[in-house]
């Protein structure tokens, strides 16, 4: 008998039989092997010929080249499984008593008995993780005394178990608030005014807040000194005064730090010629303000100060005092408020002169209202000195500065202002500062 190679059936395809190629002569005796098992090709990746050499999925055997895939169910088809895309099926999603019936016996009702009540002990306190509450029947822990004071009752006593301690009924947005009665028997109001409110006892002993007593002596502004307490530049009586709202005594020593000192001597003072159609503080209908002028194109080339012109110098730079649009001469700008509270405080006593033009007659009646007698806005102006330059200009001298003051005080008394000039503020004069120029103030000038 002669040793044949066992045939396997042919296998259904879509276009017919599988057709098998020829093996070769010595692939039987090769190797020995089962008669169902496969044998893998070795050159299964090497084109075939006269194929186009494209790299195709192909079987890992040859038996399968052309045969269906098989896809298999997670589990064996039972009657009953609806059809799926692809072939594949799935769980019947109907209801149980529409599918028809397998081969499993149903389950008996009633097969599982109810759980009795308290089959399962509870647990102690300790048992429990932080955080979670006791269950329903599980007894709790005694709270230790004195932890809780007991509750209060409606007609105001306690149980006893412990002292009650006095409380007050919360009133609106919290706070504690007095018990008050009901409304039908509060006290009605009176319609007399409530009684002043007392002092407090604090403040009788005739302390004052320490920015306050630092302006009092001249050392600077208010603003600057709640700026030096903060930074802790500020001692009374040789201590350290750092807390704003503090209140000094007046036979206290208040004495500013040489920090403070320096910060001061750093602050600089320009003093400026304005012309007319320039205004002293914001600017206003349509007018710049004067400080558009401080550049260090406009310095006076003959400015005798050493000062080194900086943008820094236009940090906190105000004008001390003011002038009128159709106004010129002197104008100050300060960064120490100190020499801004000695021009322009309320008890600025510092002179400052100006040259006035007018129109009009003036009488020696005239000119002694000028001097002292008139009031603006119903309070009398302090007294002023004013006389005659030339033939129509006058020259006053004034120690304070109302709003449009001179030109005002001229009206009462029959004349017309044409122009108006500053000259002088203080010891420190216009000199020959040319319109529109600024310069420093010198360390040796003072108002």
């Amino acid at each position: 008998m002669t040793d044949t190679l066992r045939r396997r059936a042919p296998l259904p395809t879509r276009d017919g039989t599988l057709k098998l190629k020829p093996r070769a002569a010595g692939a039987a005796e090769a190797a020995p092997q089962a008669p169902d098992s496969p044998k893998p090709n070795k050159d299964w990746r090497k084109p075939a010929a006269g194929s186009t050499g494209r790299n195709r999925a192909k079987a890992s055997f040859p038996e399968q080249a052309n045969a269906e895939p098989e896809r298999r169910s997670p589990r064996p088809f039972r009657d009953g499984d609806a059809p799926r895309q692809g072939g594949e099926r799935f769980r019947d999603d109907r209801p149980r008593s529409d599918r028809p019936r397998d081969d499993r016996p149903p389950r008996p009702t009633g097969d599982r008995p109810a759980r009795p009540f308290g089959d399962k002990p509870a647990r102690s306190s300790g048992e429990r993780t932080a955080g979670e509450r006791p269950r329903w029947g599980e007894e709790r822990p005694a709270r230790p005394f004195g932890d809780r004071p007991p509750r209060r009752r409606d007609d105001g006593s306690n149980d006893g178990s412990a002292p009650q301690p006095a409380s007050r009924p919360r009133g609106e947005f919290g706070k504690a608030a007095e018990a008050r009665p009901p409304r039908h028997e509060r006290k009605q109001w009176s319609g007399e005014a409530r009684p002043a409110p007392v002092p407090s006892p604090l403040r009788d002993d005739g302390s004052i807040r320490l920015s306050k007593r630092m302006t009092e002596l001249g050392l600077c502004s208010r603003r600057e000194a709640d700026e030096y307490i903060e930074k802790g530049w500020v001692r009374v009586d040789g201590r350290v005064v750092s807390e704003l709202g503090s209140r000094v005594k007046p036979d206290q020593k208040v004495e500013l730090d040489r920090r403070g000192q320096t910060a001061q001597d750093s602050r600089v003072t320009i003093l400026l010629n304005k012309p007319v159609g320039y205004v002293s503080g914001q600017a206003e209908d349509g007018y710049e303000p004067a400080s558009v002028l401080i550049t260090a194109e406009n310095r006076w080339a003959e400015d005798p100060s050493e000062n080194r012109y900086l943008r820094t110098h236009h940090r906190g730079l105000a004008p001390a005092g003011r002038l009128d649009i159709d106004s010129i001469g002197l104008l100050v700008f300060t960064q120490d408020g100190r020499i801004a509270r000695a021009l322009i405080g309320d008890d600025s006593s510092i002179e400052k002169e100006y040259h006035v033009r007018v129109e009009g007659s003036l009488t020696d009646e005239g000119l002694k209202l000028l001097n002292h007698g008139l009031s603006l806005d119903g309070e009398a102006l302090r007294p002023a000195k004013v006389s005659w330059l030339n033939e129509d200009q006058l020259r006053f001298v004034l120690r304070e500065g109302k709003k449009r003051q001179i030109r005002r005080m001229c009206e009462l008394v029959g004349l017309k202002v044409v122009g108006l000039k500053r000259v002088r503020i203080g010891r420190v004069m216009l000199g020959n500062l040319p319109p529109g120029q600024w310069r420093y103030l010198g360390q040796d000038e003072l108002f």
